[in-house]
């Protein structure tokens, strides 16, 4: 299937690892241009060095204003079709775990920049009555996950901001989706396998097969199969989903709207 996304321009955020590399690569195989977003710039020229001219990057955290300037500007600059909303997860951890240091800073690396640059991103989209906006979250989103108390909080709170938002912009040609993965072999999984591993008192391997067994399809998903996802949620040819959350989780989620 021909995606349409050749000349396109899309922004990832979080771009130097697990889904938000593979998203930008997909995107370029497709012929799409990338702002690429991530705190490594040395990392991310190693990476799409090899796609100078499909590529633009900009270093930096997403916590910080300066970056978010730094994307609006690039965003204005150009042609801009969408973006990607992604960026790794708060501490593990219980309710009782947590102290309220902890939920000001993850309030602010899992929350706060999303709502900041969609608001300043939206109105360009919306003036050009085009656009694509996609958030990468969790499937805690749907079945909270134990020891993740801060994840599952504020990435909730990501779905209901971008349910509405979408309802706003829909007659102008703009999608608002959610994708909320589950378990993938990318670098996010790790803390919470050595979580469960420390939890259970068992060894991080073990921690691990027990988690595949739980899925349905037997194994962890792959970044480059859930990029194939996104990268059509980020085409022309959806433009008749908006306002979703969509699992790609190989069946783990139990409920029946999962």
């Amino acid at each position: 299937m021909d995606l349409k996304l050749s000349d396109q321009r899309f922004i990832v955020c979080g771009a130097s690892s697990g889904f938000g590399q593979a998203i930008a690569k997909q995107l370029l195989i497709e012929g799409a241009k990338v702002v690429a977003v991530a705190r490594r710039g040395d990392k991310l020229r190693e990476i799409f060095g090899h796609f100078d001219d499909q590529t633009e990057i900009i270093e930096g955290s997403l916590i910080y204003s300066e970056t978010i300037d730094k994307i609006e500007k690039a965003a204005g600059k150009g042609d801009f079709h969408g973006i990607v909303f992604n960026a790794g997860g708060p501490p593990t951890g219980t309710p009782l775990q947590t102290d309220m240091k902890d939920w000001d800073s993850s309030w602010q690396l899992v929350m706060r920049w999303k709502i900041d640059l969609a608001l300043r991103l939206a109105p360009m989209l919306v003036e050009k009555k085009y656009g694509r906006m996609l958030f990468f979250e969790s499937k805690s989103v749907k079945q909270p996950l134990p020891a993740l108390a801060l994840s599952n909080s504020f990435r909730a709170g990501v779905v209901g901001f971008a349910k509405t938002l979408s309802t706003e912009v829909a007659p102008k040609g703009v999608t608002v989706n959610v994708l909320a993965p589950g378990a993938h072999e990318t670098p996010a999984i790790e803390r919470i396998i050595k979580n469960n591993s420390s939890t259970r008192g068992v060894s991080y391997d073990e921690a691990k097969e027990e988690m595949e067994k739980s899925i349905p399809v037997g194994r962890m998903g792959t970044a480059e199969e859930f990029a194939s996802f996104a990268a059509w949620l980020l085409s022309p040819q959806s433009s008749y989903v908006t306002g979703q959350t969509l699992s790609h989780d190989g069946g783990a989620i139990s409920g029946l709207f999962g």
